[in-house]
């Protein structure tokens, strides 16, 4: 036991300002971290960050080259179909930027450009055959698979209920253009 009387004051006015000094840096310290934590990016599973990348892109791809499509084309039948896959694909590209963590960076725009380039400078029936193969066929088996991967794969649950939603959409735009190719006399590979 210690006697107040035996220790100096000024010892004990020492000792109760280290530990006053120590608990505020601890306090500052807590403070300081708090927010370096909240601005982590946010992590995502492996699946979902492939399905943002490629199912974003997909969609982009589709969105933008109908719009190529509808400048470019004089098929009623190909124009049509170029309108309603924009239109969709606008659509589900919100769709996915909604259902996304808040931090996790869902591109609007971030297109194909090789699959654009293909099809940017030509013109009537090169343009619908290249558009058809490339675009409407190939282009909607790539978001199929997309979204088909983050169903049975992905682990977010906002990310995967979108793509729930924007299957059916796709299915349909993937049979309108099987239908299209078989109108125009173009193979169509078997699914």
């Amino acid at each position: 036991m210690i006697r107040l009387s035996s220790v100096p004051l000024a010892r004990i006015a020492a000792a109760a300002s280290v530990c006053g000094l120590l608990t505020v840096a601890s306090v500052a310290s807590a403070q300081t971290a708090a927010p370096a934590a909240s601005t982590d990016p946010v992590r995502l599973h492996a699946a979902d960050q492939t399905f943002i990348a490629a199912g974003t892109q997909a969609v982009a791809t589709q969105r933008d080259a109908a719009r190529i499509a509808s400048a470019r084309s004089t098929d009623r039948d190909l124009k049509a179909f170029a309108e309603r896959v924009s239109n969709d694909d606008a659509k589900i590209t919100d769709a996915l930027r909604a259902a996304s963590q808040r931090g996790v960076d869902v591109p609007k725009n971030d297109p194909d450009a090789a699959v654009l380039a293909s099809i940017n400078n030509l013109r009537g029936a090169d343009f619908d055959k290249t558009y058809i193969e490339q675009v409407a066929l190939a282009g909607e088996q790539k978001a199929l698979s997309a979204f088909q991967a983050e169903i049975a794969s992905g682990r977010d649950e906002q990310l995967k209920d979108a793509a729930k939603k924007a299957l059916p959409t796709i299915q349909q735009h993937y049979a309108m253009a099987q239908d299209l190719a078989k109108r125009k006399h173009l193979a169509v590979a078997a699914q």
